[in-house]
């Protein structure tokens, strides 16, 4: 409950204002001179104070209570002050109010105006003391990336931050980690900060993807082989445990291991050892493993794909990497890293870039921005150069107006960008044929289209079109 306090050298004034506050729902108390009330404000939390302007010392110049609020401003520069007197210094109060008294009134007061002043003024506390929690938690955040080493990965968004925070936090132990999230998020650079904030990060980082290697050579390449273990092994090889002994092994694509090979897995990851095929000679290494996968996991163990106890082994830490469309505030930036400050994007082009599915995540951008590059007539992009013909029907509406030059800006929510219309942009002969196949009914017409009817009627009116049904 928020703390009022009251400051009044008359008795009577202190329980009239008490009791009202406190029908009110505010919890309140009093004291009757500037030293007790400076005595409160420091040793109790308080988010509002009411000070009449003169004590006994000095009823009518004002002077006490300018050197009170002063004092409390200076022990709290952001607590609400209320003004009260029943002599009305005009010059006093412009004085105060610019020095960041919160209201002033005079005596006696009107309820109605005081409480909606009290209510006003303890919302916008409570908001600057949010903000300046979130200041310092952010502050503190970027405190600890600026000291990182983040491996060149660019982000804006709090999702991105989120994942990132944990990643430092993680990446000073030598626990396992399992980095989840779809192809393309940038699951390897995540795994590339945890290895380069590690204090492994001077030793091996051997990284594997499981997914490119032929099955029947995954076991060589993880635990090695003797001469003649198989067809073709004409010597010793060194598997990438061997190899990465002492550091970290990266293994992307951990759900593409057989089940042979995850038996193996499980042995490093509990022992420490193994054996290279064709070998008895047991062998010890000391590794960190990270891992990455974009399958789910829990189904393929449901399903007797992967070992559960592996499971657990590899991710005693998950770091979950979001797709990109979760992402919306790091469209813009990783286009500006991949396009350089050369190329400029119009309004509607930004809006479309930040609205689109992505399925392919930030490399799917990349590669559209490769192309953007390569295919570009003019120093500013369109929607076209990115090989990006489709249009959300509402962007097309609010953008085709605007072909100047604009910042990033606000985009469509969450829940409307999975099921926005798209469209190809209709010429006349397509709406002529629809409002013949569709009886000249113009709602059918536009919803075809993904269009409203007043977006229809713009189109008609521009191609000419009559409406038959009017």
């Amino acid at each position: 409950m928020d703390t009022i306090l009251i400051v009044d050298d008359n008795h009577a004034i202190c329980q009239a204002l008490a009791l009202m506050i406190e029908l009110h729902g505010y919890d309140a108390i009093y004291c009757h001179s500037p030293d007790d009330a400076i005595d409160i404000v420091s040793n109790k939390e308080i988010c509002l104070v009411i000070q009449d302007m003169n004590f006994s010392r000095d009823t009518t110049s004002g002077e006490e209570g300018k050197q009170l609020f002063y004092a409390l401003r200076q022990l709290q520069p952001n607590l609400p002050i209320i003004l009260m007197t029943a002599w009305t210094q005009l010059e006093t109060a412009v004085e105060l109010v610019k020095a960041g008294a919160a209201d002033y009134m005079g005596k006696p007061w009107d309820d109605a105006k005081l409480l909606t002043s009290i209510a006003n003024l303890l919302s916008i506390y409570r908001l600057s003391q949010q903000n300046n929690q979130l200041s310092r938690v952010h502050s503190d955040r970027m405190s600890a990336i600026n000291g990182a080493e983040l491996c060149g990965l660019v982000f804006a968004s709090g999702a991105m931050q989120r994942c990132v925070d944990l990643a430092l936090q993680v990446a000073r132990s030598d626990v396992s980690v399992m980095i989840t999230g779809p192809n393309g998020a940038g699951k390897d650079k995540i795994a590339d900060i945890l290895q380069a904030n590690s204090p492994l990060k001077d030793k091996p980082f051997i990284k594997v993807n499981i997914g490119a290697l032929p099955m029947d050579l995954l076991e060589a390449e993880l635990f090695g082989a003797e001469a003649g273990a198989f067809t073709g092994a004409n010597k010793t090889r060194m598997g990438r445990f061997e190899a990465a002994d002492g550091g970290t092994l990266f293994l992307d694509e951990i759900g593409n291991l057989p089940l042979s090979g995850q038996v193996k897995l499980l042995r490093v990851l509990q022992t420490g050892e193994f054996e290279r095929l064709g070998s008895h000679q047991t062998r010890k290494v000391n590794v960190r493993v990270i891992s990455a996968t974009n399958a789910d996991l829990a189904d393929d163990i449901a399903n007797g794909r992967f070992r559960e106890d592996l499971f657990y082994r590899l991710n005693v830490i998950e770091l979950s990497v979001p797709p990109l469309k979760q992402r919306q505030d790091d469209i813009l930036p990783l286009i500006r890293h991949f396009m350089g400050e050369q190329f400029t994007l119009d309004k509607v082009t930004q809006q479309v870039l930040i609205t689109h599915c992505w399925s392919g995540n930030v490399r799917e951008l990349e590669n559209a921005c490769k192309r953007a590059a390569l295919l570009a007539t003019s120093a500013q992009l369109t929607i076209h150069d990115f090989g990006l013909n489709t249009l959300p029907a509402d962007q097309i509406e609010a953008g085709s107006s605007h072909n100047h030059l604009s910042p990033p800006f606000s985009t469509l929510p969450a829940e409307q960008q999975d099921n926005a219309p798209l469209i190809n942009e209709p010429n006349k002969q397509q709406i002529e044929a629809a409002l013949t196949q569709h009886n000249g009914v113009i709602a059918r017409v536009a919803k075809s289209f993904g269009l409203s009817r007043q977006a229809l009627y713009r189109r008609m009116d521009k191609f000419g079109i009559r409406d038959t049904k009017s």
